[in-house]
């Protein structure tokens, strides 16, 4: 990879078949109308993901793909979604982490699954509506990721893991474009009665209540109450299950005090919660695990990046040293709640190089 090098949008050749990943939301919905106009044959393909969904569409994607004149297809992933999505997300949260399912989505059912059906219906390209940009590097073919240019919507963070050979089968036709001018598309060709209101939560938990949902699957397997402790470990309260909390939760605590207390820590082992005061959880240094580099090969010394710990977190500059154990990861100014099982992807400017999952907070 050639810092340097001319870097040319990465889109599928005239002509050819591409497959959409429709969900029923605007961004899909302009993905194909966008396709349409450059006259590619297009196939529209909807995942049936939760398990208690039915393996036929529902009524809205059925108009809205004869609206748009293409193929329907329905892909049920229902059980491979479990297996590879649902059931970690189960299993961090029993571990006292905080992950992010979308992550694990992308490259394993999206990206991979969803991918291959595409291939099989005849198309050469899986596009979806992700707000990012992918360039090709004309120096050596690499497929580089970078941030879209609706810096509001970007959706880099989620796609950090995915790698070269389904970079080259994917296409991204919204990274150019702000998330008004989609709309507008959208209303210009008559569809804005089509598409339904976007979620931000997760898709597998229908009323939003991560809690409900995680002692329904886990039940017994759940730890109980515990105790809360300060950093010195003087125990000041009890909690209701460490499964209830993530780093930087304030409310919930219960605890009496002048000044309010936030999670610090989660401690398994020992089922105990660890809370300290809003400037205690300004933490520099952790260790992410997993690691994916995008396009370049890992690094084997001490490498300057821009970090991003959260889906909605300001990226900040850091020091990246690969280790044994993974890549150590310390900012050059303290960073609020880092939180184990989330992501941090490490960026130069607008580029994703790659990144892993956050394993341990040290210091």
């Amino acid at each position: 990879m050639n810092p340097s090098s001319p870097l040319h949008p990465h889109k599928p050749k005239a002509n050819e078949t591409v497959a959409v990943a429709v969900s029923g939301g605007v961004d899909s919905m302009v993905t194909t109308l966008l396709l349409k106009e450059d006259e590619h044959e297009v196939l529209a393909l909807h995942m049936i993901l939760r398990p208690e969904d039915s393996p036929e569409p529902g009524e809205h994607i059925v108009q809205l793909a004869a609206r748009l004149s293409v193929p329907l297809h329905v892909v049920d992933l229902r059980r491979p979604f479990h297996q590879q999505v649902i059931k970690p997300f189960l299993e961090a949260y029993r571990r006292g982490k905080t992950p992010n399912p979308c992550v694990i989505c992308n490259p394993s059912i999206k990206f991979t699954l969803l991918q291959e059906q595409a291939v099989k219906l005849g198309a050469t390209t899986l596009a979806t509506g992700h707000y990012v940009r992918l360039l090709r590097d004309e120096s050596d073919g690499s497929l580089r990721l970078f941030r879209g240019r609706d810096r509001s919507k970007d959706q880099s963070y989620f796609l950090y893991r995915l790698d070269q050979a389904q970079l080259a089968r994917t296409f991204f036709p919204l990274g150019n474009h702000l998330k008004s001018e989609v709309k507008k598309l959208a209303a210009d060709a008559g569809m804005q009665g089509y598409f339904r209101p976007e979620s931000q939560e997760i898709c597998f938990i229908s009323d939003k209540d991560y809690r409900a949902f995680l002692e329904q699957h886990l039940g017994s397997d759940l730890p109980g109450p515990g105790p809360v402790v300060d950093l010195k470990g003087r125990q000041i309260g009890e909690h209701g299950g460490i499964h209830r909390y993530t780093i930087g939760q304030r409310r919930g605590l219960g605890i009496p005090s002048s000044a309010p207390y936030y999670v610090i820590g989660l401690e398994p082992d020992t089922n105990t919660i660890r809370v300290g005061r809003e400037s205690e959880l300004r933490r520099r240094e952790m260790l992410v695990t997993d690691v994916n580099w995008i396009a370049a090969s890992p690094p084997t010394s001490e490498l300057q990046a821009l970090v991003q710990i959260r889906s909605r977190h300001r990226e900040s500059p850091a020091l990246l040293k690969p280790t044994t154990g993974g890549t150590l990861v310390r900012f050059l100014e303290p960073q609020k709640a880092i939180t184990p099982g989330q992501s941090a992807v490490f960026y130069s400017e607008d580029e994703v190089l790659g990144g892993g999952i956050i394993e341990q907070v040290l210091s």
